[in-house]
């Protein structure tokens, strides 16, 4: 099963592909690692109007389900904003996310942050870090450059952990 995580947002939305042999309706074998296919970040520059960056992160989508044909999309979900001005252009973002991902027929799994904390961790106040940190004990990631531009980005690991969070449910 392929499974791609979401990490949405409008300026930066990360994104990780995992892999394992377990499929959709199988428990996870708590001793499989599963291995990471690809994983980055979409960007869109803050100048652009609203629309043309929705447009990016829908056809950018699109590219990674055609390329990675993923099984299961797991995305978070906006659970609690502080501020509105984000919530509402993130809100828009998911949206297109999620309209791709409904156009290809593909089943979604959304976590809130607490949930992939939990999940990940096992606690649910862990910091960022400890998150990223856990995501890196439990996949692999000694294959790739994690120097390139949109590797070492927190989005992109977010949604590694994201896809992780998937996995193990």
């Amino acid at each position: 099963m392929i499974i791609l995580g979401i990490d949405p947002g409008t300026a930066i939305i990360g994104y990780g592909i995992i892999a394992t042999d377990k499929t959709i309706h199988q428990k996870q074998d708590k001793n499989e690692k599963p291995k990471v296919v690809d994983f980055g970040c979409i960007t869109t520059h803050p100048s652009s109007l609203m629309g043309k960056r929705l447009e990016i992160i829908y056809k950018e989508t699109i590219r990674l389900i055609k390329k990675h044909k993923p099984d299961l999309v797991s995305v978070e979900n906006l659970f609690f904003f502080k501020n509105l001005k984000t919530a509402m252009p993130v809100s828009q973002a998911r949206g297109v996310i999620l309209l791709a991902i409904a156009q290809h027929n593909i089943p979604v799994l959304e976590f809130t942050p607490l949930q992939v904390k939990m999940t990940v961790v096992g606690y649910g106040r862990a910091e960022k870090k400890q998150v990223q940190e856990m995501t890196k004990q439990l996949l692999d990631l000694s294959a790739f450059d994690l120097t390139k531009k949109d590797r070492h980005k927190d989005d992109a690991s977010d949604a590694l952990g994201i896809a992780l969070c998937a996995f193990l449910k």
